[in-house]
C-alpha cells in the first residue's frame, strides 16, 4: 500500500469530437446525460464534461449510446484522430 494510484489518460483528443456532435445536434451537456441515463447508462454531468475535455476515457456503451443520440456513424468520432 502506500503507492499513488496514477490516473489513465486519454491518448487520442476524442472529446473534442464528441464535443462538436452534441453541439451539431444541437443538445446542452443535460439533454445529453438525460438521454444516456433513460438508456440505463449511469453517468453524471461531471462525469460527461470529462468525456468532453478528455479527462476520462470513454466506456464503449457509451459510445454505443452517443453515436445513437446523436445519429452520427463511429467514424464521426475519430474524424481527425490518429
Amino acid at each position: 500500500m502506500g503507492e499513488a494510484m496514477q490516473k489513465i489518460r486519454p491518448d487520442l483528443d476524442i472529446g473534442h469530437n464528441i464535443q462538436a456532435l452534441r453541439r451539431r445536434a444541437g443538445m446542452t451537456q443535460d439533454q445529453v446525460v438525460a438521454k444516456l441515463q433513460l438508456m440505463g447508462l449511469s453517468i453524471s454531468k461531471s462525469t460527461y464534461a470529462k468525456l468532453e475535455t478528455n479527462r476520462m476515457n470513454i466506456k464503449v456503451s457509451e459510445l454505443v449510446a452517443l453515436k445513437e443520440i446523436f445519429q452520427a456513424e463511429y467514424q464521426d468520432f475519430f474524424v481527425g484522430l490518429g
